[in-house]
């Protein structure tokens, strides 16, 4: 059985909302990481984050020595984009998390890589959400740089290259070629750390989104 070797109860006595779970979520996470959401000296929480230029959108993502994206499965939601989402998720984060109710949690057993970890949400009595953990993740072992460096804005990565002497004849290229440079030039240690670096220092509002006009 190994990491799917857990006991879970077959039916929940209620079936659960993305908002309910939400809210249990952060405020778990709120009480581990900060005391105000988002802004802290250790980590950062966000929500709603953006991969791969908005194709994917994970629902919460923590950021402190690594990068943990959280990703909820209601009861009211399906299982139709998870093998996507798995893929693109499991291509730039150190870890993942999928927090989900009883309704989808052993079907997406066989959906998700071992290595996640794995949370159940179920209804109390009074109608709150507990969080049960299931599995704890695991180191990710098949991290992709470019994936994780477009998690970076355009202008982000140039002001990388540039302080690295390494931005020249890409400066007026789009930023698929100047993400593909600055993984070509920097260790993957070098596109980590800088990658923790922009997203920590950004405006919580802002950490997630895209920054068009630097397309080209």
């Amino acid at each position: 059985m190994g990491r799917h070797s857990f006991l879970v109860e077959s039916q929940p006595t209620r079936k659960i909302k993305d908002k309910d779970i939400r809210a249990a979520l952060m405020s778990l996470l709120e009480q581990k990481f900060c005391n105000q959401v988002g802004l802290v000296n250790c980590s950062r929480i966000y929500n709603e984050f953006s991969v791969d230029h908005g194709e994917h959108r994970i629902d919460v993502v923590v950021v402190n020595n690594d990068i943990h994206g959280y990703e909820i499965k209601s009861d009211a939601d399906t299982l139709h984009r998870l093998p996507a989402q798995a893929e693109a998720y499991s291509n730039v984060f150190n870890k993942v998390t999928l927090v989900a109710g009883g309704s989808h949690i052993f079907e997406a057993l066989f959906i998700i890589p071992d290595w996640w970890g794995v949370m159940l949400a179920k209804s109390r009595s009074d109608g709150t959400v507990m969080l049960s953990n299931l599995r704890d993740p695991l180191d990710n072992p098949s991290q992709d740089m470019l994936s994780l460096t477009r998690l970076m804005w355009k202008q982000e990565v140039l002001e990388t290259l540039n302080a690295m002497d390494e931005a020249r004849g890409v400066k007026s290229k789009n930023r698929e070629h100047i993400y593909k440079r600055f993984v070509n030039v920097a260790d993957n240690e070098t596109i980590q750390k800088t990658v923790i670096e922009k997203l920590f220092n950004r405006e919580v509002s802002q950490a997630g989104q895209l920054q068009l006009q630097y397309d080209g």
